[in-house]
């Protein structure tokens, strides 16, 4: 079941942090462009500009190499993965 928790930072495209999480949550099957690359900070502030402050729905999917929460993120209705995989 989905847990409802805000967004408090973005870090890079596909990937921010919450209030109720140590470690932040990535987006399950979207890889935004490494910093540096090109397109990676377009990606950064369209995932910002979408979710930060804003209270969102996380469905974990995986826990990554890094500790990162691996999730499936809604916005009301809107699925936030599919959203940013549609602006690549």
């Amino acid at each position: 079941m989905p847990r409802k928790e805000k967004v408090t930072r973005v870090i890079d495209g596909d990937t921010f942090e919450t209030n109720s999480r140590k470690n932040p949550i990535r987006l399950a099957g979207y890889d935004a462009p490494e910093k540096g690359k090109r397109g990676a900070a377009q990606a950064r502030k369209d995932l910002s500009a979408m979710i930060l402050g804003q209270e969102i729905a996380v469905e974990k999917v995986a826990i990554d190499k890094y500790k990162r929460t691996v999730a499936r993120v809604k916005l009301g209705r809107r699925s936030v993965n599919k959203a940013m995989k549609e602006k690549l």
